[in-house]
């Protein structure tokens, strides 16, 4: 197996997003899920998330009903107080952080509210389960600030 060299990932990874995009659509499905693990957690060997956190400085995960209760719970916020201080509603109806960074995250990358953070946080970068193939562009953009997502889609492109 062919090392994926994360120097220059980002630059990397424009220039192959066409090859990303052709690799997604032809990709045989249960082939790809069966080593997605494996190089999911290779990935995070590498990675260390602490050191980048591009997604919470530069993006909102969904904040949807459940993760609400928690968090304002977990806050001790009213769900309406939580929801006025931090959400607003996107294009598509969701709630997502009204300012960016996240209001959650430290200085030092960590999440003031981790085991408590919303369920596409802990997804995130979703390189473990079948939203990489099924949702294809949300793949090709991620793979533009997440050296997670680029090591996966050279690993599988490699083998």
């Amino acid at each position: 197996m062919s090392e994926v060299n994360l120097d220059n990932w980002q630059k990397k990874s424009e220039e192959h997003q066409k090859l990303y995009k052709n690799f997604l659509q032809r990709a045989d499905k249960n082939k790809v899920l069966k080593q997605l693990p494996d190089i999911h957690e290779e990935a995070f060997d590498k990675i260390d998330c602490l050191e980048c956190a591009a997604c919470c400085k530069n993006y909102s995960p969904r904040f949807k009903t459940p993760d609400i209760k928690r968090i304002s719970k977990y806050l001790k916020m009213k769900e309406s107080i939580f929801i006025e201080s931090y959400l607003r509603l996107d294009s598509d109806g969701d709630y997502v952080v009204r300012s960016k960074p996240c209001p959650f995250l430290g200085s030092d990358n960590f999440c003031s509210i981790y085991d408590q953070r919303p369920s596409d946080c802990h997804r995130f970068p979703y390189t473990d389960e079948d939203v990489l193939l099924k949702r294809p562009l949300i793949t090709l953009k991620n793979a533009t600030f997440c050296p997670a997502v680029y090591f996966v889609l050279e690993r599988l492109i490699k083998q």
